[in-house]
């Protein structure tokens, strides 16, 4: 295990710079030392604003989805990115907002339902997924194939 801070959620009341045995988070860029960071956890419950949180070094296995579930996600997520399209289409900065929304809720529900977290296996499905299917001539085939060859995955 390892700390990290969540610098937007900090209040800067520092107690975690008193409670750390190796001073792992008493850094300039207010990002805990990883290499000096033992994952005693001090510094997380002494943290008054919450900001801090213990990460393991290695995540957990995801958990598998039943065909219906992944339907019903990449029924939404692919709704959502029409949505963004539409929107990204018309002039001003309400449609400007409503594009950004409806991307950032698609990258919520992706990443709730584990589609985004690197090690998953079901990132390699998706991708594997998404590189038999035909696509546009935009499609980005070549950094989707680098990503399933390069990421490394925990199932």
């Amino acid at each position: 295990m390892y700390a990290v801070r969540t610098i937007r959620l900090c209040t800067k009341d520092c107690l975690c710079l008193y409670v750390c045995p190796t001073g792992a988070t008493d850094t300039e860029n207010s990002v805990i030392d990883r290499i000096r960071c033992t994952g005693c956890g001090l510094c997380a419950k002494s943290c008054p604003s919450g900001a801090i949180s213990m990460v393991p070094d290695v995540m957990p296995p995801q958990q598998p989805k039943v065909a219906p579930v992944v339907a019903a996600m990449r029924s939404l997520a692919r709704s959502k990115s029409e949505q963004e399209t539409a929107a990204a289409a018309l002039p001003g900065v309400l449609a400007a907002a409503l594009a950004r929304s409806n991307r950032v809720m698609a990258e919520d529900l992706l990443r709730e339902a584990g589609f985004m977290l690197p090690q998953s296996g079901n990132v390699r499905a998706e991708l594997t997924a998404m590189l038999a299917q035909p696509h546009s001539e935009g499609f980005p085939r070549e950094a989707a194939q680098k990503l399933l060859d390069t990421l490394p995955f925990n199932e």
